[in-house]
């Protein structure tokens, strides 16, 4: 199966990576594979840009809709389930699009995982317990103090991530960072990782819009009907945590929104840390999908 290529198409949040994956997946005729730790959950539609109907209905997608925010999920699960999968479509397929923003997964898929000891529940609890108690700012200080490397490159509003590397660090006496420098595993495919690009005063300026439609087509709504789960890691997220603030009396609805902008931009900043620190991802400009197909040509 060495002749198969896997396309990532990877970069920030509201960078236009679906759009560009779909005319991509469209072109070679061929299927996407989400890698976006937000769009697996069934419920979460609005506040996490999921494809629309018509995008779905285009070109035919895996890892949408794929659980509920009750399961359990990690990028172990991911990496099984998707090489399975990909596995599975190169039997039809010479070309496979994966595409999103959230890097563990890929390097999951890519590379496979790194070894971790095992953690006593009573570790996890106790950092459940701090987040309920304390919010999450109490988790991000105490993992910048204790792991400054992977500090700056995980997702700091993802809750279930920095209990996973505190209760890592807490029961092993080491730093989660100092657990993954693990050789890569070997895939039976060739891959063409490319990391998509824009200004990033326009990105921001992009980020900023998309919260402003989501907030038009219904984000509050979609928020409120998920309260009675809002201590759910899950739900520990940019886009809902923020107005779960508001619909708790903690805020005004003005901050909470603009709280959600400024939240996102982060998360934007750090994903394209990310991809540019891991990887030998090709930089291509937002939508340029002429050049993404003279890559693909030129690894045949």
């Amino acid at each position: 199966m060495s002749d198969k290529l896997l396309i990532v198409i990877a970069g920030p949040t509201a960078i236009g990576k679906t759009t560009c994956a779909i005319q991509i997946a469209q072109k070679l005729q061929t299927e996407i594979l989400s890698c976006d730790s937000r769009q697996l959950y069934k419920e979460l539609n609005i506040g996490v840009a999921k494809p629309s109907q018509a995008e779905l209905a285009a070109v035919k997608h895996h890892f949408i809709d794929h659980i509920s925010i009750t399961e359990k999920f990690s990028a172990g699960i991911y990496e099984r389930e998707a090489i399975g999968l990909i596995t599975k479509l190169f039997e039809q397929y010479d070309h496979l699009i994966l595409t999103g923003g959230t890097g563990l997964y890929i390097k999951a898929v890519l590379e496979g995982l790194d070894e971790f000891p095992n953690v006593p529940t009573g570790d996890t609890d106790y950092y459940s317990s701090l987040l309920s108690s304390e919010g999450i700012e109490s988790l991000q200080e105490e993992l910048k103090m204790k792991d400054l490397q992977y500090f700056s490159e995980v997702d700091i509003h993802n809750s279930r991530r920095l209990i996973r590397a505190l209760s890592v660090i807490r029961s092993s006496g080491q730093t989660f960072s100092s657990f993954r420098n693990r050789k890569p595993k070997e895939r039976n495919f060739k891959v063409l990782p490319i990391q998509i690009t824009m200004d990033r005063d326009q990105l921001y300026n992009r980020i900023n819009q998309r919260v402003d439609l989501m907030i038009k087509e219904g984000l509050l709504a979609e928020v409120e009907s998920l309260l009675p789960q809002k201590d759910l890691l899950s739900l520990q997220t940019v886009g809902y945590s923020e107005l779960f603030q508001y619909l708790d009396n903690k805020i005004e609805l003005e901050e909470a929104i603009e709280l959600i902008k400024r939240n996102s931009r982060r998360y934007a900043k750090r994903q394209i840390t990310w991809f540019t620190n891991n990887g030998d991802f090709v930089k291509v400009p937002s939508n340029d999908t002429n050049q993404i197909l003279q890559l693909i040509n030129d690894k045949k």
